[in-house]
């Protein structure tokens, strides 16, 4: 049984190469402004969907969602696997099964917006449709339907309907925009690819262009709320924290990742529990760290535990756990392998 506040906040820092990893709509790496200075930066959305990739890999089909506007194929090939009729009459039969629950489509058969969904949530609308539950009476059973097993990462991210508001399930996770801890200023490599069918005679290149990148040391910052998540899963609370943990820690946004082969892992993993609210560490670098000789890890790290070593001595409690993976902090955190990180998470909802 968890508690009524139960945190654990995640700290990370990991060095990218050069890289391009979340560009904007000009094609540049984003970027920020913080401490005066400009930083790489790396979005949360980037990273959250990185994440939900990864889930598809550590959880099984089941306990994972879709978002998507294209509702009536999704639910028409579930109907098809369910019973022997045609395809046309498949999307007809899905079409009804999502006006019934409240959802709109435009003229091409999308649905108006997108949709967060669990294929558990398709198939019990298949089965509702199936079994002929059409009448107005039954559209609280297609509602239902909708909200009744919602898979691990609608729980973590939350889904919003604005169209009907009782569909909405709050996220028990938030994730912070990824900085670098020090200044970072963009770069451009000018390239050139050869036309391998040129005449012998043409020294020209075929194509030339050029490609905005950095490379920095990022820190990253989640945050989930044990207890409200527990709300929605029950006795999966555990894996998923676990299934998180390591998508976290090892995913990777993937921007250029085949012109820069920049997928590394952390430095340093810092995860704290706590009982009254989260707290984000970002500050620790709010004077960015200078450049030297050591690069910037060493010192990020040394400024990420001073600053937690301050915040918690004038600010807010120590935390309940603490955990340090990739320095030996006997005073600060308990030292543990990822291994057994991920393992003391998993035991907290029924610690």
């Amino acid at each position: 049984m968890t508690k009524s506040n139960l945190y654990i906040d995640f700290h990370i820092l990991q060095t990218v190469p050069p890289s391009c990893v979340n560009r904007d709509d000009t094609g540049s790496p984003k970027s920020a402004v913080y401490g005066g200075v400009s930083r790489a930066r790396v979005s949360s959305q980037a990273w959250k969907r990185a994440i939900r990739t990864m889930f598809m890999d550590i959880f099984e089909r089941e306990a994972v969602g879709v978002r998507t506007k294209k509702l009536i194929t999704l639910l028409a090939d579930i109907i098809i696997e369910k019973k022997n009729i045609s395809k046309e009459e498949a999307e007809k039969l899905a079409k009804k099964a999502f006006e019934t629950a409240g959802i709109k489509f435009n003229k091409k058969n999308d649905a108006e917006a997108l949709l967060f969904i669990s294929h558990k949530q398709v198939g019990a609308l298949a089965d509702l449709i199936i079994e002929g539950k059409e009448s107005k009476e039954d559209k609280k059973l297609y509602t239902d339907a909708l909200k009744m097993f919602p898979a691990i990462d609608i729980c973590m991210f939350g889904r919003m309907l604005a169209t009907d508001p009782s569909l909405n399930f709050d996220a028990a996770v938030q994730v912070a925009h990824s900085i670098s801890t020090h200044a970072v200023q963009n770069e451009y490599d000018y390239f050139t690819a050869v036309d391998d069918m040129s005449e012998e005679d043409n020294a020209g290149a075929g194509h030339l262009g050029t490609i905005e990148f950095n490379s920095a040391t990022l820190y990253r910052y989640a945050t989930i709320n044990v207890s409200e998540l527990n709300k929605n899963l029950k006795e999966d609370t555990g894996r998923a924290i676990q299934g998180f943990a390591k998508a976290f820690i090892q995913s990777m946004p993937t921007g250029k990742q085949n012109t820069f082969a920049n997928r590394t892992l952390p430095d340093l993993i810092y995860v704290t529990v706590r009982t009254d609210q989260p707290v984000n560490l970002c500050g620790a670098f709010e004077r960015p760290i200078p450049a030297t000789a050591d690069g910037y890890v060493s010192k990020s790290i040394d400024e990420l535990t001073k600053y937690a070593k301050k915040v918690y001595g004038d600010f807010t409690p120590e935390p309940s756990k603490a955990f340090i993976v990739g320095k030996k902090e006997d005073s600060f955190a308990e030292s543990v392998s990822i291994d057994q990180l991920i393992e003391q998470l998993g035991k907290l909802p029924s610690d």
